[in-house]
């Protein structure tokens, strides 16, 4: 009998846990290393996707296993108006990697509550509460950053915080606004914010983004529409919020996914990729925001506010990360996968799209190409097949799509596994398609 069937273990967990989503995969995950998790059999399973997106260095990495245990020893958590060394020197270290300007931090511990308090933040400074967002949007799902949440989770909890508005995200593949055969997003852009404007009660306060819509359905916005939003914010005296949970941190081939763009949000928010698996979250705004902000006010204590063993963690990963080159890792490994994806989209027909940058990728599957009709049942087939075979994939059902796969392995990941995840997700098709 397979030691994932162990009786006691799913009785107590159907008994004692809460269901916060989906359904849970029938095994028990016993290790990871690397780029695997292993199940209570041993069977090894190739993570496609870094756990929540956050294993950037791949599971169990040493060095950063090591940073934990020397914290857990000698220095871990501290009340919030006690500074430490690793926090002081986090801040200093993300000051130099990122864009000019985002030259102060505050270190928290989840990417939702980085965005409450860039929420927060945009709305003390501003004067004004109107927050706008993406209609396939994923911000958290704590009471701000849930309201600016379209993609999921709204239905059954009563009225969202007043002045929460959504804007469509600009999707190539499915193009609402055409001009010439071609999609017209400065069009969808311009008709998005006259409507935006026609409902604000004239207290516009920020705009907050993902450069890559992961949760809705890996969208990557097109080059030139970062600077089009910002130009749009700064016309009615909003703030431009980016949310780089999962695109920061090198894993789009540049260490900000908005550095392609030459766009520097007034806020920036980092979560998943810099604490690398661990709980680590930063907020990253100008000298001018913050001390108007604290001018004002601005209050946002939690128990783990400026923690040192998750900050002493984000400077290793910053280190690892440069040190070993993996932003450029994570735009040559990306361009093997895309290659490889791209490959198979030709072979097999229910492939529609490959999108993304970098190591954040995307596929939607379609009952045909021509038709580009959503198959919700051959995404979730493939999805089983996958993991029966070893892969763990991620796929995003929503409306008006088909379902899309997120790929994205650690910058760590070696060829022979980018290679071995393309093989299994090829034999998984081939079995359900």
């Amino acid at each position: 009998m397979s030691r994932n069937a162990d009786p006691a273990f799913w009785h107590h967990a159907r008994r004692h846990l809460i269901r916060y989503g989906g359904t849970f995969e029938p095994m028990i995950i016993e290790r990871a290393q690397g780029s695997f998790v292993y199940d209570a059999d041993g069977r090894a399973i190739l993570d496609f996707t870094s756990g929540q997106m956050s294993a950037l260095l791949g599971h169990g990495h040493l060095e950063v296993a090591a940073v934990v245990a020397e914290h857990a020893r000698s220095l871990d958590h501290l009340f919030s108006g006690m500074l430490s060394r690793p926090v002081v020197e986090l801040a200093t270290r993300l000051a130099e990697v990122t864009p000019p300007g985002l030259d102060r931090a505050l270190l928290l511990s989840t990417g939702a509550e980085a965005n409450e308090a860039a929420l927060k933040m945009a709305k003390l400074y501003t004067g004004k509460y109107e927050v706008v967002s993406f209609a396939q949007s994923w911000h958290g799902m704590t009471g701000g950053a849930a309201s600016a949440t379209y993609s999921a989770g709204r239905k059954g909890y009563g009225p969202a915080a007043v002045g929460s508005f959504a804007i469509p995200a600009p999707y190539p593949y499915r193009p609402r606004f055409e001009r010439d055969g071609r999609f017209d997003w400065q069009a969808e852009l311009d008709y998005a914010f006259d409507l935006i404007d026609r409902q604000s009660s004239g207290n516009l306060a920020a705009f907050i983004a993902e450069p890559i819509l992961s949760s809705g359905g890996l969208i990557d916005l097109p080059p030139g529409y970062l600077a089009a939003l910002k130009a749009k914010c700064a016309e009615r005296g909003m703030l431009l919020i980016l949310d780089e949970a999962q695109t920061g941190v090198g894993r789009t081939g540049l260490m900000l996914a908005c550095e392609r763009d030459g766009v520097v949000p007034d806020i920036l928010t980092l979560s998943k990729t810099l604490g690398a698996g661990l709980p680590l979250a930063a907020v990253l705004t100008s000298e001018a925001i913050e001390d108007e902000c604290h001018a004002r006010g601005f209050l946002f204590y939690t128990t783990h506010v400026s923690d040192p063993l998750p900050a002493a963690v984000g400077l290793k990963v910053l280190e690892v990360v440069q040190r070993d080159g993996l932003v450029e890792r994570a735009r040559v490994a990306g361009q093997r996968l895309e290659r490889g994806l791209r490959a198979l989209q030709e072979r097999v027909d229910c492939i529609g799209d490959v999108r993304g940058r970098g190591l954040l990728l995307g596929i939607e599957i379609v009952k045909s190409r021509a038709g580009r009709q959503a198959a919700p049942d051959l995404g979730t087939a493939i999805t089983r097949e996958c993991m029966k075979l070893g892969l763990s994939m991620n796929i995003v059902q929503l409306p008006g799509m088909g379902g899309v796969f997120r790929i994205a392995p650690p910058l760590t990941v070696s060829d022979a596994e980018i290679d071995l995840g393309l093989d299994l997700l090829a034999q998984a098709i081939d079995k359900v398609a």
